[in-house]
């Protein structure tokens, strides 16, 4: 059984392997069978007790003209968090991801992230009040931050796949008028690079639209800024 992926640990990936599968934790998404097996995320704690999550997977495969017979998705996730990261792109810390051929010959893979520090999903600083309390003008900095981060993404040809706006994660650091804003991206399961960045910015953009609470004037103001980012809009948006 080997590991295909090796990890950012000091011990040696196969026994790294091992700790990760045995350790058991909350599953925050419990095991969905879809892609041919079966994939679930799970909250667990490290030896220093930082917070980590790890999605593990049986038999769990996407397909592809490099990998025709099938190929654990948390590599393709895991190769987006790298390619991302250069991009200065704010996504989990990778801790761990590797893959094994199991019993039965069926993949095992796992995919262990460090915890978002201090990030609030959008949805979820919207509802607990956050808009109202920092203010319109913020509120259009949030949006603008957001508009940036997925442009500079799409630039560099990374489409996300699927995002949604419980993939988008806001942090707010101070108060007033000094308080800053910054995004974070999660769930790279179906980001791939495509030969275009106007593909990966329209298949992106369209989803996150239907996939979001924002109004018509909120969405202009948060197209206007990806456009300026972007250096050109996209049709049929």
């Amino acid at each position: 059984m080997a590991v295909e992926c090796a990890s950012e640990m000091d011990a040696a990936p196969t026994d790294c392997f091992e700790y990760f599968w045995n350790k058991q934790g909350e599953w925050v998404e419990e095991p969905n069978q879809r892609r041919g097996g079966e994939s679930g995320v799970q909250r667990i704690l490290n030896s220093k007790g930082q917070l980590l999550y790890a999605k593990r997977q049986v038999g769990h495969i996407h397909r592809s003209w490099l990998h025709p017979f099938g190929r654990p998705t948390v590599l393709r996730e895991h190769a987006a968090l790298q390619g991302l990261r250069l991009l200065e792109i704010k996504v989990p810390e990778l801790v761990f991801c590797g893959a094994r051929r199991g019993p039965e010959n069926q993949w095992q893979a796992l995919l262990v992230t460090a915890a978002l520090e201090g990030y609030t999903e959008i949805d979820n600083w919207y509802a607990a009040g956050g808009r109202e309390r920092h203010g319109e003008a913020f509120h259009q900095k949030v949006l603008q931050a957001l508009a940036e981060t997925l442009a500079r993404m799409h630039r560099g040809r990374w489409q996300h796949g699927c995002l949604y706006a419980k993939h988008v994660f806001v942090r707010v650091d101070g108060e007033g008028e000094q308080a800053q804003v910054k995004i974070a991206l999660l769930d790279f399961e179906k980001c791939r690079q495509r030969l275009s960045r106007r593909r990966a910015a329209a298949h992106d953009l369209k989803q996150l639209r239907r996939h979001s609470s924002w109004n018509d004037t909120d969405w202009q103001k948060l197209y206007y800024f990806y456009k300026t980012a972007f250096g050109s809009s996209i049709k049929g948006l």
